[in-house]
């Protein structure tokens, strides 16, 4: 059963009560929550994801977000994010209960799935190779994967790059994308079909929305990608549109640093990231203008599939 096919009723009535069973990638959650604000955001942008009824089936995490049981609350309405009975961040204005919500879950899995060597950088896939972008805030990150997933990549995540131990596969965790401040703008100007929820406002991020994922990516979200580039994007006002080689030292040493479990695996983890720098081709990515920025990425695709036999 899709999450769309439950009525909103019933969605807030569930919610309320036991949760919401969900599947994201390789995990199950349970939410719950009393906050109509949750209700909307899992309606508009988790449609096309399995749900099952609570009670019955198995959750890797159990999460909510609930106003703190607190007199403030009534001053001044707050909510809370809880994993398992726990509170691991200060409250924040209800208005801002499903960014925090998307917050929250990335905490989970990069804090719990070790599994995966687990790297700050979003994903996406084309013609059987998938591109690690991993960059700092306010380079174009997101922006950028929201431009290719909506002109025919498959969205592998927008935060979390999960390379699986064993396999040196990318597993997709694709749920909505965050887009900030100007690019939310810039994204509805790029694809007005794209779905962009409702804007939270002054959060610590500015202003925060989310696109909704294609359908196609949803559905092949138990589908592994092999690791073809690593890309570090900057979008720079006027840049002409510049791909260039980038060593895999650095690019090692950068991937290291913004991996959320590197240290905690030990040798696993330099293992696992030198493999990836090994199969991968390393750039640096500047552009200004949206367009050219897929149609370059397109052509990567398009040059590896021209080289096969």
């Amino acid at each position: 059963m899709k999450l769309l096919q439950l009525p909103r009723t019933e969605l807030r009535r569930q919610l309320a009560g036991l949760g919401v069973w969900m599947r994201t990638g390789p995990f199950s959650v349970r939410v719950r929550s009393r906050v109509p604000f949750v209700a909307e955001g899992l309606a508009e942008l988790y449609g096309q994801f399995e749900v099952r009824s609570a009670h019955e089936a198995f959750a890797d995490f159990h999460v909510s977000v609930n106003p703190p049981g607190r007199v403030r609350r009534w001053l001044r309405p707050q909510v809370s994010f809880y994993f398992d009975g726990t509170q691991p961040f200060k409250p924040l204005p209800r208005d801002q209960a499903f960014p925090m919500l998307e917050w929250g879950l990335n905490w989970c899995v990069s804090t719990q799935a070790h599994h995966y060597l687990i790297i700050h950088a979003a994903a996406v896939e084309k013609k059987g190779l998938a591109a690690v972008l991993p960059a700092p805030p306010g380079s174009g990150k997101s922006t950028l994967t929201a431009g290719l997933v909506l002109s025919g990549w498959r969205l592998l995540s927008d935060e979390l790059t999960l390379i699986h131990r064993k396999t040196g596969l990318i597993h997709p965790l694709p749920r909505p994308v965050s887009l900030k401040n100007t690019s939310i703008e810039v994204i509805r100007s790029f694809d007005p079909e794209a779905y962009i929820n409702r804007a939270s406002h002054d959060t610590v991020k500015g202003t925060v929305a989310h696109m909704r994922p294609p359908r196609d990516s949803v559905l092949r979200q138990h589908e592994a990608a092999r690791p073809g580039w690593v890309i570090f994007p900057q979008w720079q006002a006027g840049a002409a549109t510049t791909l260039t080689p980038r060593s895999r030292a650095q690019t090692f040493m950068f991937l290291a640093q913004n991996a959320f479990n590197y240290s905690h695996l030990g040798a696993d983890g330099f293992r696992v990231g030198t493999a990836l720098v090994d199969q991968a081709a390393c750039y640096d990515f500047r552009y200004s203008d949206l367009h050219e920025a897929v149609r370059a990425f397109d052509r990567l695709a398009d040059s590896h599939a021209s080289s096969l036999p």
